[in-house]
């Protein structure tokens, strides 16, 4: 029999809407109440060994804890049967899986006594469970909870594709929930969708793509395309985005600490919305965006060029850990080496909507020890700076990173710098000539123009060169003076608004950058006459002084505290060189009016003209003398010469003599 086309479209319609429901078919199934659940009741518990099938265990209740969980009462249970004897208890992984009493739901196995084997355990009563789903209503959901004795069964994080060292990373950012990692693999299947049922295995993923991180439970219960699962929360997060994915079970591996299911993180089917006391909840068919991040990264000595993918959750306490470690991961798998090297990084951090551009920054890094690391400090920064600024919610669409990668050390020591002039007036442009000295390799010299503000106050400031990644000396000496450390200064520095925040992100010095800068007003390391010997740092009245990076006030403005827009703005200019630029250096700076600059400058000139002509005069003296004292020694030799024998006159007299 033959199909029209129409047909087998009509028909492939009706199979994807028959799959799209049994994924979120209505599991209908009686809950009993914790009020009705007594000691010595007996049921049975489902959870997943193996693969997709879920086995059973028994169970029988002890008794009722009374307000001893993080959302209510707990039933402390006693499991037992050949699954137990199979993992030698409850196992992290079982978490959530649902317990019936008379063909009735009471709830998830979640947590598991201190200092009791594992088969003694509490279960969470689904009562409290099925609330996650209308947290908007539900009021005070989750309680204090301190009792220390009930151990949550817990939800260690399955890691593929992540290595130790950025697993090693991740903890280090966060420390607080005391992770527990496992590498795990990929199985056949994975990227089949399936449906999500009581018993079976749900993965609640933190990262996902090319790049998986995520925990394993049991779903509890299933209503249309509503699930809970877990029993207890994962990392109470409250409303939450993380992405919701089918699991397989390895097996589960024995442990002297507490046994744990290994599996792995299959497709992605939906998304978690709630993280509680009570446990997780999720959506089926709603897939999280959450914020692509795309990787191209180069070996420049290996002639490696990759490219990646993953998303990462949208939450403003762990995406910067999370992008952060996923890009570290990457570079360690691009290099396939540890240790030193530099590195080029240019990221792109999109918003969402058009209310503010998209932030670019380039910068170079070197590290001794761990490139990778290095790398990433700043990425992670910039991306926390972001998310946890204090005037908006700042929501990210879009992270792309370009990196390369060499062992060369390509860093340059600042060694030298001259000035065209000391002494200018407003508008004026200074040209400073900068000797670089490369990590083996010859002097190379960049030139700089800097240009006097049109408003500078006439007075005497310190022009700074420095390297971009430079903290000019004398705030070094200034910080260690007054014990000013970074976390005060963080704390002293205030932004006006978001947009003021973007801004000196976007143009924060790079590493590779010389800068040419005034530093504030007071702060010198060079002699006012203009010498080169070094001199301790002039730090008067520093307490009535605006934060290091501040300048005089310019002209024009009635105080420090006024809100223009040039306020207390660094006048600097800073150009691009190929090396992490090392080292600073100042020079002391005379802001003057246009008259009193050119009568300094033409005494300055003569005083020079006179310099030089003493110097010449000094020379020519010393060349007479020098004249002077070589006319003697020629006067000396010839008299000598008069009373000594010509020696060759003297043999021809011997060899007459010898003759006769």
């Amino acid at each position: 029999m033959k199909f029209s086309h129409s047909w087998r479209r009509y028909r492939k319609a009706i199979l994807a809407l028959f799959f799209c429901t049994s994924l979120t078919a209505a599991q209908a199934v009686d809950f009993m109440p914790v009020n009705d659940v007594n000691t010595g009741m007996e049921g049975i518990a489902k959870t997943v060994i193996v693969g997709d099938t879920i086995s059973t265990f028994d169970v029988k209740v002890l008794g009722v804890m009374k307000d001893k969980g993080p959302s209510g009462h707990l039933i402390l249970a006693k499991f037992s049967g050949p699954v137990m004897e199979k993992t030698g208890g409850i196992a992290h992984g079982m978490s959530g899986s649902p317990v019936y009493i008379n063909g009735k739901l009471v709830g998830a196995v979640a947590y598991g006594w201190g200092f009791a084997d594992g088969t003694i355990g509490m279960i969470t009563p689904i009562e409290d469970m099925v609330k996650l789903w209308n947290i908007p209503y539900e009021k005070n959901l989750s309680r204090p909870w301190d009792d220390k004795q009930l151990i949550p069964l817990g939800t260690p994080l399955m890691a593929y594709g992540f290595d130790a060292a950025s697993m090693d990373y991740f903890k280090s950012k966060l420390p607080q929930y005391k992770y527990e990692t496992y590498d795990t693999a990929s199985a056949s299947g994975d990227e089949t969708a399936k449906p999500l049922e009581a018993g079976g295995s749900v993965a609640a993923l933190l990262v996902d793509g090319d790049l998986k991180l995520g925990a394993i439970g049991t779903v509890t219960y299933v209503d249309g395309e509503k699930i809970v699962a877990f029993g207890h929360p994962f990392l109470k997060h409250g409303s939450s985005n993380y992405f919701m994915h089918n699991a397989s079970i390895f097996t589960v591996v024995k442990s002297y600490d507490a046994a744990f299911k290994l599996g792995s993180m299959g497709k992605e089917v939906g998304s978690v919305t709630e993280d509680r006391g009570a446990g997780i909840a999720g959506v089926s068919g709603v897939i999280s965006p959450g914020i692509p991040m795309r990787f191209h990264l180069k070996d420049l000595d290996m002639g490696r060029d990759k490219t990646s993918s993953v998303k990462v959750i949208e939450d403003s306490e762990m995406t910067p850990t999370l992008a952060a470690t996923s890009l570290y991961n990457m570079l360690n798998k691009t290099l396939d080496r540890s240790g030193a090297g530099t590195a080029t990084i240019s990221y792109t951090i999109t918003p969402r909507g058009k209310e503010h551009k998209p932030l670019t920054r380039t910068n170079m890094f070197y590290s001794s020890d761990s490139i990778s690391e290095k790398a990433v400090d700043e990425f992670y920064n910039v991306i926390d700076v972001l998310m946890n600024n204090r005037f908006i919610n700042y929501e990210i669409s879009d992270i792309s990173v370009e990196t390369e990668v060499t062992q060369d050390k390509k860093t340059a020591k600042l060694i030298d710098a001259s000035a065209s002039s000391t002494i200018v007036s407003p508008g004026d442009t200074i040209v400073v000539d900068v000797t670089l000295e490369p990590f083996r390799g010859e002097k190379v010299v960049k030139q700089i123009f800097f240009k006097v503000p049109e408003d500078q106050a006439v007075g005497q400031y310190t022009l700074e060169v420095r390297g971009g990644g430079e903290i000019p000396l004398p705030y070094v000496l200034e910080k260690q003076k007054y014990n000013l450390t970074d976390e005060i200064l963080r704390r002293l520095k205030v932004h006006k608004d978001f947009d003021e925040l973007y801004d000196e992100i976007q143009k924060t010095d790079t590493n590779n950058q010389i800068v040419v800068e005034f530093l504030e007003d007071g702060i010198s390391l060079v002699d006012e006459d203009g010498s080169k010997s070094v001199k301790k740092a002039k730090l008067k009245d520093v307490e009535s002084k605006p934060m290091p990076g501040d300048v005089k006030k310019k002209i024009g403005q009635e105080d420090l505290g006024s809100n223009k827009d040039d306020d207390n703005q660094i006048e600097k200019t800073a150009i691009d060189t190929e090396y992490i630029v090392q080292g600073d250096g100042q020079f002391t700076i005379h802001v003057m009016k246009p008259a009193d600059r050119d009568k300094a400058l033409a005494k300055r000139v003569k005083e020079v003209k006179n310099q030089i002509k003493m110097e010449h005069k000094l020379e020519l003296e010393d060349q007479s003398k020098k004249d002077k004292s070589s006319k003697k020694d020629v006067k000396k030799s010839d008299k000598q010469d008069k009373k000594t024998p010509d020696k060759k006159d003297e043999s021809k007299v011997n060899d007459t003599n010898a003759a006769e």
